[in-house]
């Protein structure tokens, strides 16, 4: 596939809330697309589960009915509305078979066409974030797609806590690492815990990038969800999507309360420049590294 004839691409991050309708969320989304594209962004990502609320609040039978397939409505959608324009990846809950359901990344070129799929490897399983109801952990491995304005990997929150995930991606030769999220806070604890909660999230991100040399891109919803039926306080969405650069450092950050779409310049000659002047990558000693597939010590 011909690359861009330059280095720097424009990346495009939805930031957005949520509403309980489905197809709302879709076409506001699918706008935002258009409205990325018009901005120059030449690869777009959606924020996690985006067609619906958070709805692994609560163990509900019901909202399995929530799932779709793949090609489904929102890539369809979300091509068409881009052929021969950008590219893009979104976000689905999908119905395998019958019984097994995952939380799945859709990876979609500039001509519209179906790269290929990412299913969520590590699944939380916290108060308000049940999500070991409704997913199957993913069984395709670590993946990434040479895109028509490079190559990307895409991992899926939960999955950001991880080092060992991010640097199997970028071992792939993933220049981008995509981390579409949905996280928050529980309001009750916000005060106490806050700004700590958020500053791990940002910071173990950022030293995906410092690690292995190359840009992050995480993307998180806004909003404060309490799901019809389901009742207490919600979870409080805090935004704050950002880009980070191979050194780590923030290139850009959306707020925390309110819709955007994060239009941010990267430089793909950068990751070179980074891994030979810091050369973690050349140094890592892979032969003292086999315990990592052991269980922890009892």
């Amino acid at each position: 596939m011909k690359r861009p004839a330059s280095s720097v691409i424009k990346l495009g991050l939805l930031q957005t809330d949520v509403s309980a309708s489905p197809d709302a969320n879709l076409k506001k989304t699918v706008a935002l697309i258009e409205r990325a594209a018009k901005s120059g962004a030449q690869i777009i990502c959606t924020q996690e589960l985006f067609r619906s609320q958070y709805f692994c609040q609560s163990e509900d039978h019901a909202n399995f009915k929530l799932a779709e397939k793949i090609p489904g409505p929102a890539p369809t959608s979300s091509a068409s509305s881009r052929r021969n324009t950008n590219r893009h990846h979104r976000l689905a809950f999908r119905k395998r078979a019958s019984g097994v359901y995952h939380n799945t990344a859709a990876v979609i070129d500039a001509d519209g066409s179906l790269l290929g799929i990412y299913r969520k490897m590590h699944i939380p399983d916290d108060p308000l974030f049940y999500e070991k109801f409704y997913f199957t952990p993913g069984d395709l491995g670590f993946k990434t797609w040479q895109t028509r304005y490079g190559k990307i990997g895409v991992l899926i929150c939960w999955d950001q806590w991880y080092p060992e995930a991010a640097r199997l991606t970028a071992m792939q030769g993933a220049e981008i690492l995509f981390y579409p999220t949905a996280i928050g806070w529980h309001p009750s604890e916000k005060k106490e815990y806050g700004e700590r909660q958020h500053g791990a999230w940002e910071t173990i991100q950022r030293s995906h990038a410092v690690a292995n040399g190359c840009f992050v891109a995480s993307v998180n919803r806004v909003g404060h969800e309490v799901i019809a039926g389901v009742g207490g306080d919600g979870l409080e969405f805090w935004g704050q999507s950002f880009v980070a650069g191979t050194s780590g450092e923030i290139l850009a950050k959306a707020s925390n309360n309110k819709e955007e779409i994060l239009i941010v310049p990267v430089d793909l000659a950068k990751v070179d420049v980074t891994r030979t002047h810091w050369p973690f990558l050349r140094d890592r000693r892979i032969d003292a590294y086999g315990n990592l597939s052991k269980r922890l010590v009892d």
